[in-house]
């Protein structure tokens, strides 16, 4: 469960990409696609978090109800925020179109990539700006490498955590525990990246969903 901290303090939550270049990007990027979620990105648009939960099926679903269901804020704007190549961090809502969702693939995730750092970075910042007292952030998604870890943590000052519960375990298994965790309204424990261990055993498998 979660550890005991002032009810005041913010609870912002990050969610790792989906990844853009895999199978089911392409099927978005067909020019003959004609289901809805092709159909809305051909149209209008359609927001971050539906088109990432598209692509990354369980576990981006499970990682954006458990942030919209435990976000705590009050003066940050967004108590979810993204991780998006190019971009990033940014309000899942946000609208984005097939256009844009090609500009994102097209940006490896590496610090390397100044595309992905140079925004990365930007955003980190002014959200440490807007931290104070026990805020803290809270990572959802892969702790293993730094791909991302290390760019956010440099700027947030040990604030940056981790489900704890997360290590150990793949990706569909994390979206599981975490839709689970919406359903009970049982918050998971966070621990500090910062030193943190990042990989163990395998740990049981989830109980079946009701």
């Amino acid at each position: 469960m979660m550890d005991a901290e002032a009810s005041s303090a913010q609870t912002v939550f990050l969610l790792s990409p989906a990844r853009c270049g895999g199978r089911r990007a392409q099927l978005l990027f067909r020019d003959e696609a004609s289901f809805p979620m092709a159909l809305q990105l051909r149209g209008a648009g359609a927001p971050i978090g539906e088109v990432f939960a598209f692509l990354s099926g369980l576990y981006f679903r499970g990682k954006l109800a458990y942030g919209r269901a435990f976000a705590r804020t009050s003066g940050t704007p967004h108590g979810v925020l993204v991780i998006t190549p190019g971009h990033g961090l940014i309000d899942p809502d946000l609208v984005v179109t097939l256009d844009d969702l090609r500009a994102i693939a097209e940006v490896g995730v590496t610090p390397d990539e100044p595309r992905f750092r140079a925004p990365l970075e930007t955003h980190a910042a002014a959200l440490a700006a807007s931290l104070s007292g026990e805020d803290r952030v809270v990572l959802l998604g892969s702790i293993a490498t730094g791909k991302y870890v290390d760019v956010i943590e440099r700027h947030l000052d040990g604030r940056l955590r981790f489900p704890a519960e997360f290590v150990g375990r793949g990706d569909m298994s994390r979206g599981g525990l975490l839709l689970r965790c919406v359903e009970r309204r049982a918050e998971l424990e966070y621990v500090p990246i910062a030193g943190a261990v990042r990989h163990g055993p395998r740990p049981p498998r989830l109980e079946p969903l009701r």
